[in-house]
């Protein structure tokens, strides 16, 4: 009871000394309190408010960071209390440590904790927001620095994983504030998905991988933070799949550029100040897209032109986009103004781009795709159908050796119209592959037709030379055409001792089968 009354005088005295001594003296007492507490306290207290000023206008990127980073260590398992929200540009919940209360961390060995303080402003509705660090006072100057370059880095990459993905297109007003437009990047292709040989996929994704940490060695070497890709193929080989997979692989924007609607040079430039880090800059048919290969051959005939003429082709290069102005977009001194930015340009006929387009440097990598081999089949094979081996995966191998090999779409294409029946599937690729081999060009339609009946495989193979001579247009005009070089008979022979023995191969499978 003593003590009690003792306590209560206690309070009373410092009741009535704020009463009778000026402000000056009770915060003076206050921070001398404050000063004693912390001298012997074995901690270390680090505020981060929400802004940088008093007037809430410059907002405080670390404080952005922290909280980036907390939702990154999933404040569930180490906070008793939190707050849960979901923003309409994503799918992920994100968790934020709720008012006054603390959530503990580790870091080398020793144990920190994180506090989020929220006062409300006298006399106001405004809040004002806060992180309080607290760590050991002791090992605060070996720890503070290196935890907080943790607690960077961690936001940033939770950052880039959780946002969501844009997709941009420009709209032909590169000029203005904003020469883009964009909607959600929502593709789902990735490299898992994608028909691609083991090796190739390996290799690329090995290249991504060090090109998205290579920020240390990029600048190191003295190296804009950039690298280019050339994709060229067939149609349907799988270029702007792989161009999503990339996206999806690095988390990356993706800015699709139409060429067609840049006015000219300055535009071109304009647009490219306009895009983020972190994306793919991508022109797909860089050969159609604008006749730019004519201006280097234009240049080289033009001989002692007239004054006129002269004039003329300046303001008619004044109004397009030409070769020099798209080299310098992506290799020149505006290429570097953005950091972490992948440029991509496809095209099906590589010999008709320009060499200076794609020279090293500007095109860092390039990438061939064409028809499947039997590793993309079978990942076809499993994507479509959800098979992992079948008895038709060595007949289909053959035709593949054989030059019977088709295209990812045309395959998938056949894949997909047959899908509920394994066994039509394949051998409805098998009879495209054999229509390929016979030189045959047959439309989808055509593959559709044989893929409804299954019995069409086996009445081609059942057909004699004679009718596949005359079945197969192409065969036909050598027919009529004479007896033609000995190397075309020989090829021939060759071909029909191969459809033979794919009959044998497959009287064989349905031999087994039926044991």
């Amino acid at each position: 009871m003593e003590i009690l009354s003792q306590m209560w005088s206690f309070l009373g005295l410092l009741t009535v000394l704020q009463n009778v001594l000026p402000s000056q003296i009770l915060s003076l007492l206050h921070s001398l309190y404050e000063s004693l507490q912390d001298f012997f306290s074995p901690f270390a207290y680090f505020e981060i408010p929400e802004f940088n000023d008093y007037c809430g206008v410059d907002v405080n990127d670390l404080y952005r960071h922290v909280n980036l980073y907390l939702n990154s260590v999933n404040p569930a398992t180490t906070c008793r209390r939190f707050t849960l929200s979901r923003s309409k540009s994503s799918n992920r919940v994100s968790f934020t440590v709720a008012p006054n209360h603390t959530l503990h961390d580790s870091f080398d060995g020793h144990t920190l904790s994180w506090t989020h303080q929220v006062e409300t402003v006298q006399d106001s509705l405004e809040e004002r927001r806060s992180f309080s660090l607290k760590l050991p006072k002791r090992h605060r100057q070996a720890i503070l620095s290196p935890y907080l370059d943790l607690v960077t880095s961690r936001a940033e990459e939770f950052e880039r994983v959780s946002r969501e993905r844009r997709l941009f297109t420009n709209n032909g007003h590169g000029s203005y504030e904003s020469g883009w437009v964009s909607v959600p990047f929502r593709h789902p292709s990735t490299f898992e998905t994608l028909a691609l040989e083991p090796q190739l996929r390996q290799q690329i994704t090995d290249d991504l991988t060090a090109f998205a940490n290579g920020k240390e060695f990029y600048h190191r070497v003295g190296r804009a933070w950039k690298r280019g890709y050339l994709l060229y193929g067939p149609p349907g080989s799988g270029k702007s799949s792989l161009i999503a997979a990339m996206a999806n692989y690095l988390c990356y924007d993706v800015y699709d550029l139409e060429l067609t609607k840049v006015s000219d040079n300055s535009e071109l430039r304009a647009l490219l100040i306009q895009t983020t880090n972190r994306s793919i800059i991508v022109i797909e048919d860089i050969d159609c897209s604008v006749n730019l290969t004519a201006d280097r051959l234009s240049k080289t005939k033009r001989t002692a032109p007239a004054k006129g003429s002269s004039r003329d082709h300046e303001s008619e290069e004044n109004g397009r986009v030409t070769l020099s102005g798209l080299l310098n977009f992506t290799d020149g001194l505006w290429s570097c103004c953005g950091e972490e930015r992948i440029i991509v340009f496809t095209t099906n006929h590589r010999d008709n781009v320009d060499p200076a387009l794609v020279r090293c440097g500007r095109m860092d990598v390039h990438v061939s795709l064409g028809t499947c081999g039997i590793h993309a089949f079978k990942a076809l094979a499993g994507n479509y159908l959800g098979l992992e081996s079948h008895p038709l995966f060595d007949v289909v191998e053959s035709c593949i050796r054989s030059g019977g090999s088709l295209t990812p779409a045309q395959v998938g294409e056949i894949l997909l119209r047959n899908r509920r029946d394994c066994e039509v599937a394949i051998k409805a690729v098998i009879s495209a592959m054999q229509a390929r081999i016979l030189g045959a060009e047959r439309e989808p339609i055509e593959y559709e037709e044989m893929a409804k009946s299954p019995e069409s495989l086996e009445r081609g193979l059942m057909e004699s030379p004679e009718n596949w001579e005359t079945s197969s247009p192409g065969r036909k005009k050598r027919k009529d055409g004479g007896s033609g070089s000995g190397s075309g008979s020989v090829s021939w022979e060759k071909k029909v001792k191969f459809l033979v023995r794919l009959r044998s191969l497959t009287k064989s499978d349905s031999g087994r089968r039926g044991c």
